[in-house]
């Protein structure tokens, strides 16, 4: 962080965490995940989904809720003015890339949900199912940093919930935007920290709560 924003109080406050932490997992889908589609294979992507399935399964071990969404459209009519040429013909309900990656995908425990705009919390119940559940610390993880990972992370911090973003299991097409925007969510929204970092706090959470 610059001195410009330091000396102006940005970032002087840590989020921390609350009574119980909730993962969300945003677009790990085959679109992004797999290198035959044109959005796939970006390699910062791939280490987030490698590191996303880590920690995810030390969430279901300590039996922490976790969300996941994809995102798809029946047709033109019912999605937003995309400006990428890729999501207005390929996401599509039925279409092979708007099927989840399934190194982050449990379909027996996992809430899944379909969503139309960036953020995972937008027009789903991602929040009420966190509200019932007691969730009041949201892990923030998928791709892409600079797009629908921001504007979760956004949400979140507008929904109350304090919010946090393990750097590795968020993913971008190039470092600089993952950094960039990595670093000014820092300065206001929330905290980053790491996968091995959160898995620690989760594994803490359990012991502290059996």
């Amino acid at each position: 962080m610059t001195d410009t924003f330091k000396k102006r109080s940005y970032g002087s406050i840590a989020v921390g965490t609350g009574r119980k932490p909730g993962i969300v997992v945003v677009d790990y889908q085959r679109a992004f995940t797999d290198p035959a589609f044109p959005l796939g294979g970006a390699p910062l992507v791939e280490r987030g989904v490698q590191n996303t399935a880590r920690l995810l399964a030390v969430a279901r071990r300590c039996n922490l809720p976790v969300a996941s969404c994809f995102t798809a459209y029946w047709s033109e009519r019912d999605m937003p003015h995309w400006k990428v040429a890729v999501v207005r013909e390929q996401f599509r309900h039925g279409h092979p890339g708007s099927a989840l990656e399934p190194r982050i995908h449990d379909p027996g425990y996992d809430v899944v949900v379909c969503k139309t705009g960036p953020s995972i919390f937008f027009q789903t119940p991602v929040v009420p199912y966190f509200i019932k559940e007691g969730v009041d610390t949201v892990i923030v993880t998928g791709c892409v940093t600079s797009g629908c990972i921001r504007a979760s992370v956004i949400d979140s911090f507008q929904f109350g919930f304090r919010t946090i973003v393990p750097e590795d299991c968020v993913g971008d097409y190039e470092e600089e935007a993952h950094r960039d925007n990595l670093r000014d969510i820092d300065r206001r929204y929330a905290d980053i920290s790491s996968c091995d970092a959160v898995a620690a706090y989760f594994e803490d959470w359990r012991k502290r709560n059996d």
